[in-house]
């Protein structure tokens, strides 16, 4: 035991003379700064670790708002290896979204941008960023999702009828069901099942191992990730490869990054192609997954709230030939109180708790210093969550979206250029499948959903357990 003790003194010795000689030299860097300012006010934690266990360990409605009260609205912290300033007001996310964007730049850990690939989207800003994001909005652009309307009702109506009569994690469910609509955005209708499954085998085993600990030790999740996104590398040239030479273009995403050229007769490489394709398809999955899931939850709770929304589609269920008819984009246009409910929900459960950026020079924020190279994140959670703005903020109450809310109040996509330009096809997706939900099934909730779990995001324990029913058999529920 004394030869444990002596290591495990030792290591923190070692911990604590880095973590001292990484702050010295920061300070020495502050000294040079024009002013002299002060850091924020703040905690880093151990050495070296800082406070990153709290982070993962402590639900957010926690960490943030204990910190914010002791602090205030501006405050630093050490996570993940790396000293950070959080910001926790709608001003300071403008500054750092909006008005100072170019002062701060999307930064991602090494081993998440290595996972889906250094020239996907969310990397960049400048002219490289500009052309992709326009290729990726117009291909959801109000025209584009418009038409998609009846495929995504073709894939939730097909989802729901599998899962009837069954158990299962709602969260998962509806992972896979955002993987199918994210396939149709990228690819339209034209891939080969075969070609679909050997992308979702290899997806999800690349979705596995995103969050776990970086490590090329085989058989590790990590390890067996990186080598299933090489293979989806693979995949997506031979798909590239097959529509140029056949001269096959659809109105999809990938037609949109092939006939993309430049006044220089420039175009995408097959890597940034490839790369942005699987970044989208990342991002269109496990934060619309995660919200309808808390949907599910929140609906499920609140009887009376399920028979508003009940209602409403019912009304447009009986007018559309009782299911007989394919949702269209009109009909999605009818539902103001589902659209509350949505808003309400990305509220509440606020999946996305912070954004990270990293300030590419020393800036002064309301006389404090956020140096160059530090980590800065705003945090929508404590913004979603503030009485300041949203009155009783941890009561579900849709009728406060009557009227829209304040400027930089309610940021569940983000804002100013590296929003997400795919937030009004997630807002589609959930009305399409709460609309076929409540017309056509019934569901309850299996086993404890008041408890959370971080995957990473924020979702009720187990995914949300429920066994679906379609109502022509629902009379065995209770």
């Amino acid at each position: 035991m004394d030869i444990v003790y002596s290591l495990m003194y030792s290591f923190l010795l070692i911990l604590s003379i880095l973590f001292y000689l990484l702050m010295r030299k920061q300070r020495n860097n502050n000294r040079s700064l024009q002013g002299k300012l002060p850091l924020p006010p703040g905690s880093m934690g151990w050495p070296y670790i800082g406070e990153t266990f709290q982070l993962f360990s402590q639900d957010p409605n926690i960490f943030f708002p204990s910190r914010q009260e002791r602090y205030g609205e501006i405050f630093k912290t050490y996570l993940l290896g790396c000293p950070c300033v959080m910001l926790a007001s709608p001003e300071a996310a403008r500054f750092v979204l909006v008005s100072k964007a170019e002062l701060f730049k999307p930064t991602y850990p090494r081993s998440k941008e290595r996972m889906i690939g250094p020239w996907a989207l969310f990397f960049h800003q400048g002219g490289y960023h500009a052309i992709v994001r326009k290729l990726v909005q117009s291909s959801l652009s109000p025209e584009s999702i418009r038409r998609l309307v009846p495929d995504i009702d073709a894939v939730a109506s097909a989802k729901l009828r599998s899962w009837d009569g069954h158990k299962l994690s709602t969260f998962h469910a509806m992972k896979e069901m955002s993987f199918d609509v994210g396939i149709l955005i990228i690819f339209g209708e034209h891939l080969s099942k075969q070609r679909k499954n050997e992308i979702k085998r290899n997806y999800f085993i690349v979705d596995k191992g995103y969050n776990s600990f970086a490590t090329n030790i085989p058989g590790t999740a990590y390890s067996n990730a990186i080598k299933a996104r090489k293979r989806l590398g693979e995949i997506l040239r031979e798909i590239m490869e097959e529509r140029r030479e056949h001269k096959t273009m659809e109105k999809d995403l990938l037609s949109c990054f092939l006939e993309w050229k430049n006044d220089k007769g420039e175009r995408l490489s097959d890597n940034q192609i490839s790369d942005n394709i699987f970044g989208v398809l990342y991002a269109a999955q496990d934060t619309t997954a995660s919200v309808i899931t808390w949907m599910v939850k929140y609906l499920h709770d609140d009887p009376k709230l399920l028979e508003a929304v009940k209602a409403e589609q019912m009304s447009i269920y009986k007018r559309n030939g009782c299911g007989s008819q394919q949702l269209q984009w009109a009909h999605t246009r009818k539902m103001p109180f589902t659209q509350r409910v949505i808003s309400e929900s990305l509220r509440m459960a606020s999946i996305i708790s912070f954004t990270y950026r990293e300030a590419v020079a020393d800036v002064e924020y309301k006389g404090y210093l956020i140096p160059k190279g530090w980590k800065v994140m705003p945090l929508f959670r404590n913004i979603h969550h503030s009485s300041e703005y949203f009155p009783d903020p941890h009561k579900f109450d849709p009728s406060r979206f009557k009227a829209s809310p304040k400027p930089n109040t309610f940021l569940p996509f983000g804002n100013g250029v590296h929003s997400c330009p795919g937030n009004e096809l997630a807002k589609i997706e959930m009305l399409v499948f709460i609309h076929h939900l409540v017309t056509k099934y019934r569901f309850e909730v299996v086993g404890s959903h008041s408890e959370v779990e971080y995957s990473p995001f924020p979702i009720p324990k187990h995914g949300l357990q429920v066994r679906i029913w379609s109502t022509e058999h629902a009379d065995g529920i209770a």
